[in-house]
């Protein structure tokens, strides 16, 4: 009664939670989550589904056909849905994401692609399983439970491994307080194991057969209902970690937006005041022209400038007065007071009475046969 009650539960829950977790896989493979960080809950609902495959299983041929549970065949089953939910939780164990050192089962799966080592562990524990098969299948004087020496070592080692990775995973994300669960599935699964190996009739000389029964099946349910409950944790977490890390990497985005768009504001102010600066620079020119522009020069000043436009640029005052035939005083005498009056000094003065007589074509004074 024990055995179907925990066949149909396991069946039950087992089934329905892997058929939900291959949706969220699927639906975040479609969102174009990480493949390699949700690979793990595509290999947990394997995992799950193996467990609920062989409760169903068990369930059919213990009810329907009526087969013991200490059927030889029923065992053999038993191991092999044990050893393949052990291969989809060791291949789920990369993907539990911490910064720590990874443990050595882990160190081990990634030295080699899925490919590679499912083919490794079916092809040792096949030829393992084999010899056991080989030596009690038939032999009436070999205990049902020495099948499960083939599982046992891997069941103890996953569950070591389980613990440390969601530890390390929890402490992460600042759930320490999943230590005692963690711990506690842990235990489960030693004990189920336990359950397995020790032969029955031994356990009867101490422990009464049916609270032996009721041990083996809560142990066996407890364990598996954990083992979901801390992977529903882990997922939401997760999840919830991705989200806080995709908003983290978007507000990041845009703090450095902000910056792009203040470094381009403060280089088009300082291009306005540049560009406010020439154009106040051109007003004021303008206005110095039109201020020139008005000034009334004497007749003898606008040949002196038609001169200095014609020879200023290779040839001194001197020489200018020379070819104006007045004297080199006289011309500086005018060349003064054109500066004084066009508000002109400095070292470039006589660039800029060059530059004031070409613009006001003075070349039209002067009696120069080149004249314009």
């Amino acid at each position: 009664m024990f055995l179907t009650i925990e066949y149909t539960v396991t069946a039950i829950v087992c089934l329905i939670s892997a058929v939900v977790i291959q949706r969220i896989f699927s639906k975040e493979k479609g969102r174009g989550a990480d493949q390699k960080a949700i690979q793990g809950i595509k290999w947990f609902g394997f995992a799950i589904f193996v467990w609920g495959l062989g409760a169903s299983v068990n369930l059919i041929m213990v009810t329907w056909f009526q087969w013991a549970s200490t059927n030889k065949v029923l065992i053999y089953f038993g191991v092999l849905i044990s050893l393949a939910n052990s291969l989809c939780i060791i291949l789920s164990l990369p993907s539990i994401e911490h910064q720590q050192q990874r443990g050595i089962i882990v160190r081990l799966v990634q030295r080699f692609s899925v490919r590679e080592f499912v083919s490794l562990f079916c092809g040792v524990l096949g030829m393992i399983a084999f010899v056991f098969i080989a030596s009690s299948y038939g032999n009436a004087e070999i205990s049902n439970n020495f099948i499960w020496l083939i599982d046992i070592p891997i069941s103890i080692l996953v569950a070591i491994s389980l613990l440390y990775e969601l530890n390390k995973a929890f402490a992460g994300r600042q759930m320490k307080f999943m230590y005692l669960p963690t711990f506690m599935l842990f235990v489960l699964i030693i004990i189920a194991v336990s359950h397995r190996i020790i032969p029955q009739d031994r356990v009867l000389q101490f422990i009464d057969q049916e609270f032996w029964g009721i041990l083996g099946s809560i142990t066996a349910i407890s364990f598996k209902f954990l083992f979901i409950l801390l992977f529903s944790i882990l997922l939401y977490s997760w999840k919830f970690l991705s989200e806080k890390e995709q908003q983290q990497s978007l507000a990041k985005k845009l703090e450095v937006q902000k910056v792009k768009l203040h470094k381009a504001n403060e280089q088009l102010q300082l291009a306005n005041e540049s560009h406010l600066d020439t154009i106040k620079t051109l007003k004021e020119n303008l206005e110095t022209l039109q201020a020139n522009s008005k000034i009334e020069l004497s007749e003898r000043q606008k040949e002196v400038l038609g001169y200095l436009a014609h020879f200023g640029a290779h040839k001194s005052y001197t020489e200018i007065a020379r070819e104006m035939h007045i004297s080199a005083d006289g011309f500086q005498t005018h060349i003064h007071q054109i500066k004084k009056m066009l508000n002109i000094s400095g070292a470039g003065g006589k660039e800029q009475l060059i530059a004031f007589a070409k613009a006001n074509n003075f070349l039209k004074y002067t009696s120069l046969e080149n004249n314009t």
